[in-house]
């Protein structure tokens, strides 16, 4: 059974990303603030759901949320700054968007920092705890899988519409045959140790 609210204040936010393990595309992250009678029966951890019913559930979340944002970071500003950093920077920035802005923020996992001095909270598996965190993983994994389908028409030999850009080995054979895109994490282990890469 998710939990409404982690915090005492009014205005709570859910925070959480999707794409963090991937070998290509943006790292997807979403914000949500979600009224305190919210109730969707199927809401849970979006990783615990098919994607018909993410792709059910997303605009009802969208219709029922008293504010939400999802931001992309690409794949040249996680090789920048490493994929934890633009995890996090993702989150921040779907959190800055929100209106209204939060009083408290809940982040799925155990890393953030600190953004408009607004105090937080760390919770490990909190997508499968929390109803605000829940629906911003089903945004942020929808988000994602939307942009990884559309790049999938630019290069369909990777796969993208399927894979969505993790390690799987028909992703990998595709890198060591047609060797990497402008959406590939070049800071990444591509490829086994096996395969030779020219970058």
């Amino acid at each position: 059974m998710l939990l409404q609210k982690f915090s005492d204040y009014l205005i709570e936010c859910g925070t959480d990303e999707a794409g963090r393990g991937c070998l290509a595309g943006p790292v997807t992250a979403a914000a949500v603030i979600l009224p305190d009678n919210f109730f969707l029966k199927e809401l849970n951890d979006s990783k615990q759901l098919s994607e018909k019913t993410r792709e059910k559930i997303r605009p009802i979340i969208e219709a029922e949320a008293i504010a939400f944002h999802f931001e992309h970071i690409e794949p040249e500003i996680i090789d920048k700054i490493n994929i934890l950093n633009a995890s996090i920077f993702a989150m921040q920035e779907s959190i800055k968007k929100l209106n209204p802005i939060p009083e408290y923020i809940i982040v799925d996992g155990n890393r953030f920092k600190p953004i408009m001095d607004i105090p937080f909270q760390c919770i490990v598996k909190g997508d499968s705890k929390y109803k605000s965190i829940a629906a911003a993983s089903v945004l942020a994994k929808t988000y994602r899988d939307d942009y990884m389908n559309n790049i999938h028409e630019e290069f369909p030999m990777y796969h993208w519409n399927k894979n969505k850009g993790y390690p799987t080995k028909e992703h990998r054979e595709a890198i060591a045959k047609f060797g990497i895109t402008k959406y590939h994490r070049i800071s990444f282990r591509l490829l086994p140790d096996q395969y030779t890469l020219d970058l």
